[in-house]
């Protein structure tokens, strides 16, 4: 019952729900648990991002590159629960205080800013993914807890056994190496 290409039936759209879901899922359910510490929470974000694919499919807007797209809504989600937790303050990187500082949330373009806004969003997520995967293991488990898990430097603490001004250091070390790296993404975007 196809009508045109890009018009698909039901069952036709079913099918590559299925297709989609079968495909991706294990690669889709380990990329968030890299970045969701809770099981459930990470259980979560993977039933939404495929509800969002099915509501797409339901809505008549099918998506031409599913994979990508499940990624990207997936990092969206996640980005979501972030910053429903706490905010990530990475304005004063070396306080044990919170201040009045700019989210992670409030550094990238907004994703409903129009397509440059959502490539350079994704170029930059992307960017600092990989900037992340630079760092020594000792000042990523740090970043990660305290900027995108919203543990406090007394919980890390507490968790690892370490003192708050090793921490401290080691979170320093990190967001001096991302502010760099992700300074030089931002140069050459705004170049072009």
């Amino acid at each position: 019952m196809t009508d045109v290409p890009g018009n698909w039936s039901i069952i036709e759209q079913d099918q590559l729900i299925s297709q989609a879901l079968e495909r991706d899922r294990p690669r889709l359910r380990s990329f968030i648990r890299k970045h969701v510490a809770d099981t459930g929470e990470a259980e979560d974000i993977l039933q939404d991002v495929f509800y969002e694919l099915l509501e797409a499919y339901r809505l008549m807007k099918p998506v031409e590159h599913v994979t990508a797209w499940l990624f990207r809504v997936a990092r969206n989600r996640m980005v979501d629960l972030f910053r429903k937790k706490k905010p990530a303050s990475l304005s004063s990187p070396a306080s044990g205080e919170e201040e009045d500082g700019g989210t992670l949330e409030d550094l990238l373009p907004s994703a409903d800013a129009g397509p440059e806004a959502v490539y350079a969003r994704s170029l930059l997520l992307e960017a600092l993914e990989e900037a992340l995967e630079e760092l020594p293991q000792a000042q990523r488990e740090v970043f990660v807890a305290h900027e995108l898990q919203g543990q406090s430097f007394k919980e890390i603490s507490a968790e690892t056994g370490l003192s708050v001004n090793t921490l401290l250091s080691r979170k320093h070390y990190a967001v001096t190496h991302l502010r760099q790296r992700l300074q030089l993404i931002y140069e050459d975007f705004v170049r072009k």
